[in-house]
């Protein structure tokens, strides 16, 4: 008998059936089927015999319950669950008492098939065996089945009727409330483990410092790093990955580049948390250096990963380095993909080209709400109201209920499309849905498209709705007051922004320009010498263009760059062209007390200005479309001045501004002149 043991134990390491079907064949002629069946069946299983070993299982006239328990646990472990489901069933009615073995691989394979219903009467059946709080075994895949069902209370009520609760189990308890972002409750168990004096193992730690990092909890993540050096698991994978990810989501991303340091081959997990953590730390250009360095190790991508390097591409407009992506997608088959597409979608939206957005959309194989919410967005930062609408109510017709992103998204469209009246149905609707809690977000966008549509006074009682309306609501309200020169109001509307936030800089940048803008100079003057008192300072206005992928930033009158006077040869002959077609300066929208001539001249050097001249200088013999990008609002002058460039150098030209995309060209501007 030991010799056809070994046999098998042979056939299963070289993984031959034909060599366990032999072996079979000498056993039932020695006569030690009975005995050796239970062997032979294992054997078949872990070798993928699930045919042969079934067969062999059904002819057994006696089946002991070891053999029950291989059968439905190899199963499981094959992800042929309902076959283990249906061995289950069909013992229990031959009579045969399951154990603790059978109830932890049953209940794994309950929670997998989603059968909470049937889990729940094993569940049962554990208790009148007396196998739930007696055997530590069966409880943990019971919590573990619990919280894979999102139902925590349970989880929570079977682990505290264990008498001897060991690391699995706390473990398990742990996952489950990380896992449904029951993250206090997680630290809550972490800490109630180590005063009962179990000891951590690395998945616990992995798990607990998770919780840490969405807690954002820096404190207890230290302590736990301390414990993680104390207990020898520093240089285990999932413990440094996890301490990683804690540091990236306190903020503290130099922390995480020190823990990626310490890995000897990195696993894709640990990159793309890496990255992850680096583009939401606000850190892009190192997150796509290290999406390069990752490729060079030959580490390839997922689709996470992909997400993850187009969203920093996104985040600061590199369209050429995002095309480069898409072709790595594409190549891995991944264009089609739903977080790779929305990531797309995302990228040339923000990049001001939506006509590929809209084909990136086109082409995802199941839309989902971030897909759709990605569009919309994109559609409204370029100023393309009623597409974003339509595509708004198409998603009502595709059974996906929006989310507060969603109709944020739809209401900036409708601000930034000049669509007053679309924005305030849409508004009034989601106040009668009981199901929407409208956010600070919905009421900054209502507040902005109500005051520059001029609607002022509703602007405020809009305002006055919010239980405590912060710095921002008020802040829009003053600026719609300076495009439509209401003076007073503004002045009404500072001191409730003062009250709030007495040192708020663009509050009193703001009142300075509306001052400016109607001509009340002492004032203007009032303002910046307290300003100065203060020591507040402006953000300086600074606009980048993107040029054979390196960076080019001009502020206002800034001649520092090495190619000025090739820009300035270029912005002269650029100022010329634009006044034999009509281009008249706008000097109200010069902010200084200066005479009539120098405020023109003034408006000639608007870093946008100087960008142009030096991306049109740079592409002279190419027709492409020029980008740029700055950091706040664009002037009404530099608006106007743009739409006569585009014109007399027959070019696109695509401005991102604080706010929105501008699509200049044939001297025409998307926006319409409303933004």
């Amino acid at each position: 008998m030991t010799h056809f043991s070994s046999l098998i134990r042979q056939c299963v390491d070289t993984k031959s059936i034909s060599d366990i079907r032999k072996v079979q064949t000498q056993i039932l002629k020695s006569g030690f089927l009975l005995r050796l069946g239970d062997k032979l069946i294992d054997g078949y299983m872990k070798c993928r015999g699930g045919g042969d070993a079934c067969k062999l299982f059904d002819e057994l006239p006696e089946r002991h319950i070891v053999t029950w328990n291989s059968m439905i646990a190899t199963h499981i472990g094959q992800k042929r669950t309902k076959e283990a489901i249906g061995l289950y069933k069909k013992m229990i009615l031959e009579g045969v008492f399951p154990d603790e073995y059978t109830f932890s691989s049953i209940f794994k394979g309950f929670a997998e098939m989603g059968s909470l219903r049937e889990g729940q009467r094993a569940h049962g059946l554990s208790v009148i065996l007396g196998l739930e709080s007696s055997n530590v075994f069966v409880c943990s895949a019971l919590v573990d089945m619990y919280s894979k069902f999102g139902q925590m209370r349970d989880a929570k009520l079977v682990a505290d009727r264990v008498v001897e609760r060991d690391v699995v189990l706390f473990t398990a308890l742990i996952v489950g409330y990380s896992q449904h972002h029951e993250d206090s409750a997680a630290l809550a168990v972490f800490i109630s483990m180590i005063n009962e004096g179990v000891k951590a193992n690395e998945y616990t730690f992995a798990s607990i410092l998770i919780a840490c990092g969405n807690l954002e909890d820096l404190g207890n993540g230290k302590l736990i790093h301390g414990l993680i050096v104390k207990s020898g698991f520093e240089s285990v994978v999932a413990s440094q990955t996890s301490l990683l990810t804690m540091y990236s989501k306190c903020g503290l991303i130099d922390d995480s580049l020190k823990v990626f340091k310490q890995f000897a081959n990195p696993n894709l997990v640990t990159w793309t948390s890496l990255i992850v953590g680096l583009v939401q730390n606000g850190r892009e250009e190192v997150a796509l250096t290290k999406f390069r360095q990752m490729f060079r190790n030959s580490i390839n991508p997922n689709s996470f990963t992909l997400s993850s390097v187009l969203r920093a591409c996104s985040s600061i407009a590199m369209l050429e380095e995002g095309k480069q992506i898409h072709v790595i997608v594409t190549k891995y088959g991944l264009d089609r993909d739903t977080y790779c597409g929305a990531a797309l979608v995302d990228l040339y939206g923000k990049c001001g080209s939506t006509e590929i957005a809209r084909l990136v959309f086109d082409d995802i194989l199941e839309l989902d709400v971030v897909s759709m919410n990605s569009m919309i967005y994109s559609y409204a930062q370029n100023g393309l109201g009623h597409e974003a609408l339509e595509l708004f109510n198409r998603m009502k017709d595709l059974g996906l209920q929006p989310n507060d992103v969603t109709y944020v998204s739809v209401l900036l469209a409708c601000n930034n499309a000049g669509l007053v009246e679309e924005g305030c149905q849409i508004f009034a609707s989601m106040k009668n849905n009981h199901n929407i809690e409208l956010t600070r977000d919905h009421y900054g966008c209502m507040v902005d498209l109500l005051g520059r549509s001029g609607r002022l006074e509703e602007a405020e009682a809009l305002i006055k709705q919010v239980r405590i309306p912060d710095v921002v609501l008020w802040r829009s309200l003053l600026s719609a007051c300076g495009i439509h020169g209401e003076v007073k109001m503004a002045e009404r509307i500072k001191d409730k922004v003062l009250e709030l936030a007495p040192g708020d800089e663009g509050t009193h940048v703001l009142l300075s320009n509306i001052y400016a803008s109607t001509g009340n100079w002492s004032q203007v003057i009032e303002m910046k010498t307290t300003m100065r008192e203060m020591r507040l300072k402006k953000d300086p206005a600074m606009t980048w263009v993107d040029i054979d992928r390196e960076v080019h930033t001009f502020m206002a009158g800034d001649w520092s760059h090495p190619r000025s006077k090739e820009i300035l040869e270029t912005l002269e002959e650029l100022m010329e062209g634009v006044k034999n077609v009509g281009y008249v300066a706008d000097t109200r929208f010069v902010l200084q007390d200066l005479d009539e001539g120098r405020k023109e001249r003034s408006l000639y050097y608007h870093s946008e200005k100087l960008a142009i001249a030096f991306a049109l200088w740079r592409t002279s013999n190419k027709t492409t479309s020029i980008r740029i990008f700055k950091n706040l609002r664009v002037c009404g002058d530099c608006h106007n001045w743009i739409k006569y460039v585009s014109k007399v150098v027959n070019r696109e030209i695509i401005s991102r501004d604080a706010k929105r995309f501008h699509h200049f060209k044939h001297g025409l501007c998307s926006c319409g002149d409303y933004w």
